[in-house]
């Protein structure tokens, strides 16, 4: 890295990682990525990378990892008896939509947006149906099951865990046949991807949470980013109008590269729930990690408010969301 202006990039609440930014006039821009947790093995680490170098050889629209001088995918770091784990990635080119105030590419329609999302996505998915790793990544069940959510959850939360586990027995009883589970991303969003504004272009990055799952987990992870383009609106018809005809054009993009049963696709409400879940286990983690004594907010009361009644769609046809605060709930008091 001789020569290159190295930043450090500001890290999001719960980041497991340090990063950095590392320019150089007339060479391609990287990232280093230094975990310093350890809350993952060697083997998780390998785990991806050669997973974003398979997706990346095979044509996926990923950041490549670029091999260390001594042509390895990770290095790792002992210091004072503390392993660090290093990677470095080419930079993905452009930006991110928050980067471009969520405007999209000036005279060309959303709707390439939402096509391209579905299609970059659907491309990963069909490499990952051909994809036999070296070294494995984590399960689904590994980390969400009874055992864990009992552990993570507060007791006073009794309801909650209880609709928890029943949601985990369900997706026990599914089906993990090839065509339907396999390695995703995990957190497929608008802040794991740049895009290109000359192109449309998206290349994905931050594959730190992938794991064996089912396709439609992130699926259903770009079904409840859609909400944010029409979270204000007060009609609840026109804010189902727009979220059918939005993630139809996703699929119509997901379908160009790979094929998605409509019995799996039918499954997609069950799967938006499995988002709650995620969303509220690493709430709970993140306060855990940070020592904090576990709390509700607005967004967690609602998200725990969902499950526990059965919400589907997150509320978003619902009585209980609002277009003026939008998935916020009265705060939940916890004590232990």
């Amino acid at each position: 890295m001789e020569g290159y202006e190295i930043r450090l990039i500001h890290a999001h609440e719960g980041g497991r990682n340090v990063a950095y930014n590392c320019d150089k006039a007339d060479s391609e821009a990287k990232i280093i990525r230094i975990a310093f947790l350890n809350d993952r093995s060697r083997e998780d680490f390998l785990g991806e990378v050669e997973y974003i170098r398979y997706l990346f050889e095979h044509g996926g629209s990923v950041s490549d990892v670029v091999n260390s001088r001594k042509g390895n995918l990770l290095e790792e770091i002992t210091h004072n008896n503390h392993t660090f784990y290093i990677c470095l990635f080419n930079k993905a080119k452009g930006k991110m939509l928050v980067e471009n105030n969520y405007q999209y590419r000036e005279g060309v329609p959303i709707t390439e947006y939402y096509y391209n999302c579905g299609k970059v996505l659907g491309k990963m998915h069909q490499l990952s149906k051909g994809y036999t790793p070296v070294h494995s990544r984590y399960n689904f069940f590994d980390k969400y099951n009874a055992d864990y959510i009992d552990k993570l959850i507060p007791d006073s939360l009794s309801l909650l865990k209880e609709k928890l586990v029943d949601l985990l027995t369900t997706l026990e009883g599914m089906d993990r046949n090839h065509e339907s589970f396999g390695m995703v991303h995990f957190d497929y969003c608008d802040g794991n991807y740049m895009i290109d504004f000359d192109t449309g272009q998206i290349t994905v990055f931050d594959f730190d949470n992938s794991c064996f799952c089912w396709y439609l987990f992130d699926l259903a992870g770009l079904w409840t980013q859609g909400v944010g383009w029409t979270q204000f609106e007060p009609d609840a018809g026109k804010r189902k109008k727009f979220m059918d005809d939005y993630f139809e054009v996703v699929l119509e993009g997901y379908r160009s590269e790979t094929a998605i049963e409509p019995s799996m696709l039918d499954k997609l409400p069950l799967f938006i729930q499995v988002t709650l879940m995620e969303n509220i286990v690493d709430a709970f983690e993140v306060m855990r990690n940070n020592g904090e004594e576990p709390s509700c907010d607005e967004e967690l009361s609602y998200r725990i408010k969902c499950l526990e009644d059965d919400i589907p769609y997150m509320g978003f046809f619902d009585d209980i969301y609002s277009c003026e605060e939008p998935f916020d709930y009265e705060e939940r008091d916890i004590r232990l």
